[in-house]
């Protein structure tokens, strides 16, 4: 199992949003084909088709628990999980 895919579940589990490693949370999204901006400590995600705009912030290596939610919304909403599997 890779990384990407143990962040995933990680995030889809949601047992523990306030607990996930920004740098993984960018690498899931980055993997799940969102292109990324960056402006400050700001990183902005943004997908074709995905009408959605994540902006993330860390919070001392971490990611904010309401921006994992949010993210684990959007891969729900438009089913990129199931995506993800198909690889």
């Amino acid at each position: 199992m890779s990384k990407e895919e143990k962040v995933l579940l990680k995030v889809l589990r949601g047992t523990s949003d306030a607990n996930v490693a920004f740098s993984d949370l960018c690498l899931l999204l980055r993997h799940l084909n969102f292109d990324e901006r960056i402006k400050g400590s700001h990183h902005i995600f943004t997908r074709t088709g995905i009408p959605e705009i994540l902006n993330l912030q860390p919070k001392g290596g971490k990611a904010k628990a309401y921006q994992v939610k949010q993210v684990r919304d959007v891969i729900l909403r438009y089913r990129l999980a199931d995506e993800d599997d198909d690889e």
